[in-house]
Parts: structure tokens; C-alpha cells; sequence
């Protein structure tokens, strides 16, 4: 070995100093870094909501310290919290406004039962054999946990059932008990009763409240304090198989181009009196659901079929709004009175459309005949009205709802896209025009009453829909600021149509805006491109609209003081956005059930399809005939980029993006999670 002289021994020494003190200077750094990190990520404690995913994380809205965002909890920290649970959390605040924490604990649990399918799993080892249990998968995939159960003898593996979970959830992995058995996950009849039992849609009706609409419902028809309406031309207009007729409708002209517009809509206040049986009944139901096969009505079927459907030929109690409109459809006054009609007709969509395309050489003239020159003063009117409603903004979305043909059996062997006339179209402008004009009546007054109301979009989707718009080459310098009209929004959809992207543009339209709601509040209902809007023209099936009637009746027309109605508008206003939402969820969901039924005939077949999402997993893609379904992402091959801005997938020469159009393959269709797949082909 080679010795070192003095001087090289010298230099050697120095550069250890220095190496040395080096690294004593970092670790300082270091160590004053580590601190100040500590200091400005110091958790900060909140309660808030839950909301699970999909993909396992959630997050929950901070109730307590006004966080513009929500605060991200990473799977590893849920700790058992499930969608909608009340729970503290522990966050910190990340860079560029970010916020992530976990659960600590649950304070209230929003559920006390889970419906999902029962399944076998094997983990680990016990005395070197692996373990078997028992689990059940959540039907709502926002619930990304397995729950241990213990089947009895009758429970089968693949079965849908329903668990009574613990009070307490505080680990990934919880255990529950099996309390009821719908059958075989595969059937349309298991999946059916578990949507109902798990939205919470009752749909009996108890004693007291039948023998109390059986007893309403027989009383004789009274013209006191009401007035007949025997000359006007009224008659009603609905689908063929609609049995709960709430409106109908008449029309004259008056001097000076002027229109007198007549909507008469059933009494059904006069049936279902406040604080009886049948009142807390439609309180808690809140709206009728409508299925593919049923009804599940807000009132008895001896009220809504029977004494308050406006049945052609039969006396009926109404409140008639009359309104003024101008010769070019502006509402310049609304008169509403209790009265007795008597509907001329019972009309049906698919035939006057058939009058309006083939006039008197329509097949079914001679049923109209009597009605045949008011329809087409409405037509007339329906024309104008429509060309206002465009020119305020009024925001119209291309989208598409299905027609669903069970056979003998209740199995879908038909699903197409229905079509929209002019007859529907005309009285939905009919009503949208009496909405309007009771909610600016009562406004006026300053009397209560349940608006529907509709807020803006939220800033961040819609300067996110400003980008997609831009990137298609839509001109955007229409959407002006950070609150503009829906007409702006419009006016970039129509440019859209033209260039035959309308649908993609709908598609993101849609999830950019704001959910409708019902409000004792009066706000703009911002999608209409209307100032004052409510619901008055469907008390048989919505509390919205039997709420209002009754305060219109009470306070209106009877004169009793409106301060005694300001806390049942908020508790109806309340109620009927709770029920709604809940009755689209089951309404969605069971559609979706058909779809995945019909589909399961075809695997192995080619359709064409348009791609209505794009996410980091895959695209979703739906058929002519309005059936959805998922490409995995490992079905399209390769290294795909997501972008979440521009929605779109890319591997560098292929992009997807929403509104291309693909041919797909059916790989399989899974009833009890009711989702359909594809691949592309070749």
C-alpha cells in the first residue's frame, strides 16, 4: 500500500472539512424545510358530507370552514366512511388551492342498508388452507367496499340481497346481515323489486289513506263558488296510454291579433286537503314515478285515474289560468278561477300530429271534427310561441329518449329512439307559457309559492365548456364574461348544429349545467331563459304543482293571509326536489335494466354508435336506439393520454373524442350491475 506524504495528507484532510461541513449545511436546510412544511401543513379539522366514487377515493364538502373545493380522502383513508355519511375529517392544505384528508370518524350514517350480489372470496391462510367467506358487492358502485356476510341455507351465491349494515363503520371491511332475498341477480324481476327497495319508493298505499281517497273521491260535484266553462272548446292532448290526465286546453282570438290562451288543470287540492292522510301521503311521495311496465302514482288510482283525471265527457273540478298573450305570444296578463269543465275529446299525440301533417285527409279527422279549427289556431300559436322561446334562449338540447316495447312476457323486444311532434311540442309550450304566467301572478302579489328555478353553471365547468367550444372551432366570443345569458350559450349550440356537431356539444352542454330545483325563493330559471317559472300544470302526479294550487286557492282566490303558507312552500319546495331526484334515480336505472336486458340478445353483434363520454377508463358510447354502454379502455389497445379539458383519448395517431361516430361490438351484457360493453370491430 502506498503512503500518503504530509502534504497530500494535508489536502486530503481539508477536503474532508469541507465535504463535512457540506452535508452539516444541508441537513440544517433540511431540518428548517422539514419544519416550516410541518407548520403551514398542519391539519385543520372539519365535519362535512361524504361522496364515494366510482374509483374507490371520495370527498367530502367542509361544512364549517367555507373550502371553495372539496377536500380529496385517497382510498387508503376512507376508513369505511360510505357515500353520504356525516364525518370528521383531517386535512391539509396542498399547493396550487388543493386540499387532501381522511376520515376520523362518522358521526351520522346516511344508510342503513346496502343491495348488492352475494359472492364468494378467498384471502389469506388459516392453518395453511386459505380462507373463504361470504361477501356482498354493492349495486352503487359509489360504495367501493365488500361486505362480510354469513348466508343462510337459502341464500345462493349470485343472489341480489339487501344488508343490514352496522351502526359503526370505521374499518375497510365491514360485516352485515343478510335481511332480505330478491332472488337470482341475473333475473329482470330481482333487479326490479331491489331499485325500488333501495331508492325508497313506497309503493303501496295503507288503508287509511285509500279509504279516505275512496271516500273524497265519491262526493258529488258542487258548482258553488265555481264557474262553468260549457262554451269554450276544451280538450285534452297526452300519450295513448296515459291514464292521469291533468290538463286540458282551449283557445280564442281576440281584437287586435291578441290571444286568450285557456289552461285547465285538474283540482286536485279540492280532493287531497292539507293535514290529512292523503296530504302527508303526497308530502312524503313527493311525485308520481313512471316506469316501462307501471306507475307508481303520488295519489291513489281512484283519484288520479279516476275523480281528478279530466276524463273527455265527464264534469271535472279545474283552476283555469286564462291568459292574454299578445299577436306575438308575450303574456301581458293571467286570470286563474275555480271552475267545472267538461272535456270535449280525449286527444292523443300520434293522431293530431297525423292532423297537422295530413289535415281533413287525416284518418282521424272525423274524431276532431269538432276541435279541428281551435287545433289549428293552436298550431298557429304553438309557432309563434316556439319562435319567441328561441329568440329569449330558451336552451334546446339534443338528446334522446327511448321507446321500450315489452312482449307478453315483460321482456324488451323493441327499444327505439321516440320522436317528438308538433303536438307534443305544442303543449309543452302551452304549459311552459301557463308556468310562466301563475309564478309571475303570484310574485306580483308577493304571495308564496314553489318556483322551479335553475341556477347558472358553475364558473369552473364553464369556462371548461368555453375551451371544448373553442376547440371544435365554435366561435366563443358569444359567451360573454362569467355570467352569460342562456341565449349565448345558444347561439354556440345552433353554430354547433349547422356544422352537425350539435349532439357532441349537447352531450358537454348538459353536464356543464346546474341541476333544476323547486324553491319558496323566486330566482330565474336560467336553462328557459325565464325570470319567474313554477310548476302548475301537473297536480295529480307532482307536489310542486298541488302545493301551489293550494296556496293559489287559499291565499289568491279565497284571501286568507299568505304569511300562514310561507312555511309550507319551503317544506313542499324541500320535499319535492328530495322525491324528484329520488324518482329519476329509480326511473334511470330500471330503463337501464330493459336496455341491458334487450342488448343481452345481441352479444357478438356489430351496431353503429356514437361516443357520448370520454374518461381516463374508456369511452361510452350509445346506439341509434338509445342503448349505452362502455369500450374499456384495454379494449382500444396501446398507451392512451386522457385529457380531461379538451375530453378527449390519445395515443399520438389515434384521438376519441365525444360525437365521433364507431362501430362496435356487443361483448357482454351484465344484468345485475346493468352495464353493457363493447369493443370496437374491426
Amino acid at each position: 500500500m502506498k503512503k500518503r506524504n504530509k502534504k497530500s495528507t494535508e489536502i486530503y484532510k481539508a477536503r474532508a472539512q469541507r465535504v463535512a461541513q457540506a452535508k452539516k449545511k444541508k441537513l440544517r436546510e433540511m431540518r428548517q424545510n422539514a419544519k416550516a412544511a410541518s407548520r403551514a401543513s398542519s391539519y385543520i379539522y372539519a365535519s362535512g358530507r361524504f361522496s364515494g366514487t366510482k374509483s374507490g377515493y371520495g370527498f367530502v364538502t367542509d361544512l364549517e370552514n367555507g373550502l371553495d373545493s372539496d377536500i380529496f380522502i385517497p382510498v387508503s383513508k376512507i376508513r369505511g366512511a360510505l357515500d353520504g355519511d356525516l364525518v370528521k375529517v383531517k386535512y391539509k392544505k396542498l399547493e396550487g388551492g388543493r386540499t387532501e384528508g381522511e376520515v376520523t370518524e362518522i358521526l351520522e350514517n346516511f344508510r342503513d342498508t346496502v343491495i348488492g350480489t352475494l359472492a364468494q372470496r378467498t384471502s389469506g391462510f388459516y392453518r395453511k388452507k386459505q380462507k373463504t367467506e361470504y361477501v356482498v358487492i354493492p349495486d352503487d358502485k359509489r360504495l367501493s367496499l365488500e361486505i362480510r356476510v354469513e348466508p343462510s341455507r337459502y341464500d345462493k351465491l349470485g343472489d341480489k340481497v339487501e344488508v343490514l349494515l352496522p351502526k359503526r363503520r370505521q374499518t375497510s371491511f365491514d360485516t352485515g346481515e343478510i335481511i332480505r332475498n330478491f332472488g337470482s341477480s341475473d333475473s329482470k324481476e330481482a333487479n326490479y323489486e331491489a331499485i325500488l327497495a333501495e331508492v325508497g319508493i313506497p309503493t303501496e298505499f295503507s288503508e287509511e289513506v285509500l279509504g279516505e281517497a275512496r271516500t273524497v273521491a265519491s262526493e258529488a260535484l258542487s258548482d258553488e263558488g265555481r264557474k262553468r266553462l260549457g262554451r269554450e272548446m276544451i280538450f285534452t292532448i297526452d300519450g295513448a296510454d296515459a291514464k292521469d290526465l291533468d290538463d286540458a286546453i282551449s283557445l280564442s282570438r281576440l281584437a287586435g291579433g291578441r290571444w286568450m290562451l285557456g289552461v285547465h288543470i285538474a283540482d286536485v287540492s279540492h280532493y287531497v286537503r292539507a293535514k290529512t292522510p292523503l296530504d302527508r301521503e303526497a308530502m312524503q311521495r313527493g311525485t308520481s314515478v313512471y316506469f316501462v311496465d307501471k306507475v307508481v302514482p303520488m295519489l291513489p288510482p281512484v283519484l288520479s285515474n279516476g275523480a281528478c283525471s279530466l276524463n273527455a265527457g265527464e264534469d271535472k273540478y279545474a283552476l283555469s289560468a286564462h291568459i292574454i298573450l299578445s299577436e306575438d305570444g308575450n303574456i301581458e296578463s293571467c286570470r286563474i278561477e275555480k271552475t267545472i269543465i267538461n272535456s270535449r275529446v280525449r286527444g292523443v299525440y300520434s293522431e293530431v300530429n297525423s292532423l297537422f301533417d295530413m289535415g281533413k285527409d287525416s284518418p282521424f279527422y272525423s274524431k276532431y271534427k269538432e276541435v279541428y279549427p281551435t287545433l289549428l289556431k293552436m298550431h298557429e300559436l304553438y309557432k309563434i310561441l316556439d319562435k319567441k322561446n328561441r329568440k329569449n334562449g330558451s336552451l334546446e338540447l339534443e338528446t334522446a329518449e327511448a321507446r321500450i316495447t315489452l312482449n307478453e312476457n315483460g321482456f324488451p323486444v323493441k327499444i327505439e329512439k321516440s320522436e317528438r311532434g308538433d303536438a307534443e311540442k305544442l303543449i309543452e309550450a302551452f304549459m311552459l307559457t301557463a308556468n310562466e304566467a301563475v309564478a309571475t301572478l303570484l310574485n306580483e302579489k308577493d304571495y308564496p309559492c314553489v318556483y322551479r328555478i335553475h341556477e347558472p353553471p358553475p364558473p369552473d365547468k364553464l369556462e371548461n365548456f368555453r375551451t371544448y367550444s373553442a376547440n371544435l372551432g365554435l366561435d366563443t366570443a358569444k359567451i360573454k364574461g362569467e355570467n352569460p345569458r342562456a341565449a349565448e350559450l345558444s347561439s354556440v349550440l345552433e353554430e354547433a348544429n349547422e356544422k352537425g356537431i350539435g349532439y357532441a356539444l349537447s352531450t358537454v352542454l348538459l353536464r356543464t349545467m346546474s341541476k333544476a330545483r323547486y324553491s319558496d325563493v323566486s330566482l330565474p330559471h336560467y336553462g328557459l331563459g325565464i325570470d319567474l317559472y313554477c310548476h302548475f300544470t301537473s297536480p295529480i302526479r307532482r307536489l310542486s304543482d298541488l302545493a301551489t294550487h293550494r296556496m293559489i286557492k287559499a291565499v289568491l282566490l279565497d284571501g286568507e293571509d299568505a304569511r300562514k303558507y310561507r312555511s309550507y312552500a319551503k317544506r313542499a319546495s324541500v320535499s319535492a326536489s328530495d322525491c324528484e331526484l329520488r324518482a329519476l334515480n329509480a326511473e334511470r336505472q330500471i330503463e337501464a335494466l330493459y336496455k341491458t336486458l334487450y342488448m343481452s340478445s345481441f352479444v357478438g353483434e356489430v351496431f353503429g354508435s356514437v361516443v357520448t363520454s370520454v374518461t381516463k377508463f374508456g369511452l361510452f358510447v350509445e346506439l341509434e336506439n338509445t342503448c349505452e354502454g362502455l369500450i374499456p379502455l384495454s379494449e382500444l389497445g396501446g398507451y392512451y393520454i386522457y385529457d380531461d379539458v379538451y375530453k378527449t383519448l390519445s395515443n399520438g395517431s389515434v384521438t376519441y373524442r365525444i360525437g365521433d361516430t364507431l362501430k362496435v361490438k356487443v361483448e357482454n351484457a351484465d344484468i345485475a350491475s346493468k352495464t353493457v360493453n363493447f369493443s370496437i370491430a374491426e
